[in-house]
């Protein structure tokens, strides 16, 4: 038992209740809402009134937000690198070509073995089937408008790969408007960006077409980036109907991975083992979009989708090893609906009831080869495999009184599919998971006004991926799901548009976690044990002048492995991998004349253990400082200079193969302008 209460269970199952009004809804409950509000924010979030299901808007948890204003004017070559403009979010970089790296949360590393966040765009799920982020390519910065992140375990709205909580990358949809930039730069870099906007009576439409390229940091770490997204709405009144098509490709160089006795030498360097290293990714989603308001109390909204993955990818991690040939390809389709309804009832300051559920169909290939120069010299992996992954939870948000509202909510989900090994022509079942229930509560109350106290408890659950996922020789009986048991406390305190700030503590326990292994020829995974999560976000944003605000956050991470696997009985309390224990971030943004805009932002962790033995040198440790200048020129156009990592820090992410610990370093400083035309 924790020393925490953890009956102050607050409000991330609000995470699943969508914006607690409709477009009918009472305005009282608008008001209610921003209260009670416990999100923390950067940069300027707009508000549309048309998000009615599985909004993040009203969540009364930890949940962050990063406005567009700050997205669209970074410069990344992987939009996973905004949320480093997120507190306590850990980021991964690969730095290897088109598989660059990922973003972690709540004690759970980006090294793949654990994909813990379920990553959506436009409420439309986004991660791999191993719970990677690939989709995530589809977006480029000019096309956000807002990225909400949902941390914990006591959201509904979501069952597979939402362990540690959600992330929605929400972009641009409706508006008149044409937003060009261009950008060019350090290692060689050229972006070009187009995004419009244009409504006609009730009809939107949104396109987006970019381009980037760059010749990388290191040798042989060339990039090329091409992504299109057309969408379009119509909206009846009470009706609103859209359909929203993406795609992009990726082409890229692997730079590999250096050695100790390189890696602080010649960063740059690429060896020649990794010169025929790179690879191609295909992206495309496409989506349909329903919100209705059937009565004044009652919404619906649904959607359907279909998305196509097929990544390329030839790697040699070292000399002592041969060159790999990776190629998955998937489809996935499925649909999400919710009801919620709004019943005015006496003595009762406010209810609503919602009902949702989503089903995630999967058709999948995995096929691995041994090449030398990309020429095949044999196959090790052909895999066939169907996941379908149907859930559905019910909840109730109950407000007795104006400064009270608790939220019970349950969830279920089923999983079924089957593996085809093409190598031997044997079938295998998916293990017989059962049907995983997943309780919820939260509780909030706002003892005075801009001051909330909030807690949640909930469930949520984890099963192998890939071949780990299979009823596979040798095992013969069926693997459980790993059940995520978590809890949150905190409170958010605000006072106007001047000052923003919150503090939680959370924990986290897994019953048996499944880690995918990496490097395995079958895709198999391995159970690293029962482990605990718990840890302590304190976040600051304060604008004590017109023109000027500064903030700040820390997260300390305490993630380590409990009852370990009987195979590892030595790894009992040790740390997991690569999860650093502290992570920071701030900045400070000023506006010193009408026309001028100045930031200047960083983000930084502490080291982290290579290995669950824990037996190695730590690595890891890094703090990175940007700088921005931005002028108004015109009225409508904006230059502007960025200059990132000005320390020109020697950070890296840093693995152990097995025989030796090898790393691969993170761009130097870089200096970057852009040119944007906003009409």
């Amino acid at each position: 038992m924790t020393p925490f209460p953890t009956a102050a269970a607050a409000a991330a199952a609000l995470a699943c209740a969508t914006p607690a009004v409709a477009q009918t809804a009472d305005h009282a409950h608008d008001a209610a809402d921003v209260a009670r509000d416990t999100s923390f924010s950067v940069g300027d979030i707009v508000v549309t009134a048309r998000d009615m299901a599985r909004s993040a808007s009203p969540v009364l948890t930890s949940v962050d937000r990063l406005g567009g204003d700050i997205a669209q004017r970074q410069s990344v070559d992987n939009s996973w690198e905004l949320f480093a403009r997120l507190p306590g979010v850990s980021l991964t970089d690969f730095n290897q070509g088109t598989t660059s790296g990922r973003f972690s949360i709540r004690g759970f590393n980006g090294e793949g073995e654990i994909n813990a966040v379920k990553l959506l765009i436009d409420g439309i799920p986004g991660n791999a089937n191993d719970g990677g982020m690939m989709f995530i390519d589809d977006v480029m910065p000019l096309d956000i408008a807002q990225i909400d992140l949902v941390r914990g375990t006591a959201d509904p709205r979501y069952g597979l790969h939402a362990i540690a909580g959600s992330a929605n990358i929400v972009t641009r949809i409706g508006g008149n408007y044409l937003d060009v930039r261009g950008l060019g730069g350090a290692f060689g870099t050229a972006e070009g960006q187009l995004a419009a906007g244009v409504e006609t009576g009730r009809l939107s439409q949104n396109y987006f077409v970019g381009y980037r390229r760059s010749d990388g940091f290191r040798d042989h770490s060339a990039l090329e980036r091409v992504s299109l997204a057309g969408k379009w709405f119509y909206d009846w009144g009470g009706v609103r109907l859209g359909g929203i098509a993406r795609v992009s490709q990726a082409d890229a160089e692997e730079p590999g991975y250096l050695t100790d006795a390189d890696a602080y030498t010649n960063r740059r360097r690429s060896y020649a083992v990794s010169a025929s290293d790179g690879g191609r990714r295909q992206l495309n989603q496409y989506s349909l979009h329903l919100d209705a308001d059937l009565t004044r109390d009652l919404g619906f909204s649904a959607k359907a989708y279909a998305n196509g993955l097929e990544d390329d990818r030839y790697v040699r991690f070292s000399a002592a090893v041969a060159q790999q040939r990776r190629l998955t390809r998937e489809q996935q389709y499925g649909g999400i609906a919710t009801l919620h309804y709004h019943p005015s009832v006496a003595f009762v300051h406010r209810l609503m009831l919602e009902a949702g559920g989503d089903v995630q169909v999967q058709d999948n290939e995995s096929l691995r080869w041994l090449t030398a120069n990309r020429r095949i010299t044999s196959q090790t992996r052909d895999q066939a495999f169907a996941l379908t992954v149907a859930g559905g939870y019910v909840q109730a948000v109950v407000e007795p009184t104006a400064w009270l509202s608790i939220t019970p909510g349950w969830r279920f989900d089923t999983v079924s599919g089957h593996l085809d090994n093409r190598l031997n022509g044997q079938r295998y079942p998916i293990n017989a998971y059962g049907t995983i229930s997943q309780p919820k509560i939260s509780v909030a109350i706002t003892p005075a006004a801009g001051v909330t106290a909030y807690g949640n408890y909930g469930r949520t659950f984890q099963i192998g991926v890939g071949a780990g996922a299979y009823k596979v020789p040798p095992r013969t009986t069926d693997l459980a799901p790993s059940i995520n048991e978590g809890w949150e406390a905190g409170v958010k305190f605000a006072r106007g548009r001047w000052l923003e700030a919150r503090v939680a503590l959370w924990e986290q326990t897994a019953s048996g976690e499944i880690k995918r292994l990496l490097n395995d020829p079958s895709g198999d995974s391995a159970n690293l044990g029962s482990t605990r999560r718990r840890g302590l976000d304190v976040q600051l944003s304060v604008t004590p002048v017109a023109g000027a605000n500064l903030w700040g956050a820390y997260s300390y991470q305490h993630a380590r492995i409990i009852v370990p696997d009987p195979a590892t009985p030595s790894q009992a309390g040790n740390w997991i991998d690569h999860v650093p224990q502290n992570l920071f971030s701030g900045g400070l943004d000023v506006t010193p004349a009408a026309r001028w805009r100045v930031s200047l932002w960083g983000n930084g962790q502490s080291s982290y253990a290579l290995t669950p033995a824990n037996t190695l040198p730590r690595y890891g440790a890094y703090l990175v400082v940007t700088a921005e200048v931005a002028w108004r020129v015109l009225p409508k156009l904006e230059v502007a200079a960025q200059l990132k990592n000005i320390g020109d820090w020697q950070y890296e992410y840093v693995w152990y193969d097995g025989t030796q610990v090898l790393h691969s370093p993170a761009d130097g400083r870089a200096l970057y302008g852009s040119v944007r035309l906003t009409l």
